[in-house]
């Protein structure tokens, strides 16, 4: 990933407007992509304003029309991977996770507009926010299957939450959803329109009656369209209920929708592993006691296919490297995954652990 980058120009802006204190992920042209730095910047805010009391709600959100942000820098992990700098890759996560945690846990209101797109580590900021909003332009996505690797920055805790078996067919297919879909599915709180986002972060620092972050929200929010995904539970829930991947496919096929079968299709395309891994993830996370325990979860399930899996270096070569759009997963196929593959994933101990 090349990007023109003015040195001068922070990759993280921050400001503080009355009894707001703004977050801004600036790094634009690539639709403001995470990098440690960028961590580490943010989580240092959110220290320096804890105990300040001019400051009263954090708003989070990114620079440019295309965005809030797409993730992690993927193309740093992929020169991470095959430089076998391990350490650098779990000190990478480390840091993302515990920034996750901490928006989640923040004893003073976050606001994350996640407007544009907001996909991957862009979900681990946005998704656990006090108030989680969403515009006409959202497209919110965890597409990690689709590089080969599996669902985290607290993805499977979301995910695990999601009404029917939605929690399944998002993580595993990596689908994006519009502002009605993440409203839906529980991955945002409220739809505002992109063009009132100024007016609601203005309203935010001059503190107008009503004075609580949600009463202010409520004064620009908009009722969703009806939601894509909730017109397709009946599919989604009879095939992703499946115990197997392969059970998933099949029932898929089995279904006179057209979704279905192109779900089954889309299936295919994927890595075999990752699939297997995920299912198990997202259902696993559902019987964990929080938000930290998925994380913790996630952390040693991503340094398993950082480490020991070909999947993910090919994924990320086939999408962002060479942009062939040619993945050649091992193995290629749902039958040929072994059956213990998931456990062995879920049973792997992290040489460092996350929570330190």
């Amino acid at each position: 990933m090349s990007e023109q980058v003015d040195p001068s120009e922070p990759r993280i802006l921050v400001r503080t407007d009355g009894g707001l204190g703004r977050l801004t992920l600036n790094r634009p042209r690539a639709i403001n992509a995470l990098d440690l730095d960028m961590i580490r910047d943010l989580s240092g805010a959110l220290d320096a304003w804890e105990h300040d009391s001019d400051v009263e709600i954090v708003v989070l959100d990114g620079a440019g029309e295309r965005g809030m942000c797409a993730g992690g820098d993927v193309r740093d992990l992929y020169d991470q991977i095959v430089a076998g700098d391990s350490e650098a890759t779990g000190g990478f996560f480390r840091a993302e996770y515990a920034l996750d945690a901490r928006i989640a846990e923040y004893p003073k209101p976050v606001v994350a507009l996640a407007d544009g797109i907001t996909m991957g580590g862009g979900i681990g900021l946005a998704g656990h926010a006090a108030i989680r909003i969403v515009t006409e332009r959202s497209k919110l996505a965890m597409p990690e299957t689709r590089i080969g690797f599996t669902p985290d920055v607290g993805g499977t805790w979301l995910l695990a939450h999601a009404p029917g078996r939605l929690g399944e067919y998002l993580a595993l297919t990596g689908a994006t959803m519009d502002a009605a879909d993440a409203v839906y599915a529980g991955l945002a709180d409220h739809l505002v329109p992109s063009e009132s986002l100024d007016a609601l972060r203005d309203a935010f620092a001059t503190r107008a009656d009503p004075s609580s972050p949600t009463e202010l929200v409520l004064l620009f929010d908009e009722t969703p369209a009806p939601s894509g995904l909730a017109a397709a539970r009946a599919w989604i829930d009879d095939a992703f209920s499946a115990d197997t991947v392969a059970g998933i496919v099949d029932r898929l096929r089995a279904r006179p929708e057209a979704e279905a079968s192109a779900t089954a299709h889309v299936l295919g395309e994927l890595s075999p592993t990752s699939l297997a891994v995920t299912l198990a993830a997202v259902r696993r996370a559902r019987a964990l006691p929080g938000l930290r325990a998925a994380l913790a979860q996630e952390y040693g399930l991503v340094l398993w296919f950082a480490t020991s899996q070909p999947d993910l270096v090919e994924g990320i070569r086939a999408q962002v490297v060479d942009k062939d759009r040619a993945p050649r997963w091992r193995p290629a196929t749902i039958a040929d995954v072994a059956p213990d593959a998931a456990a062995s994933a879920l049973s792997y101990v992290p040489p460092i652990p996350l929570w330190e």
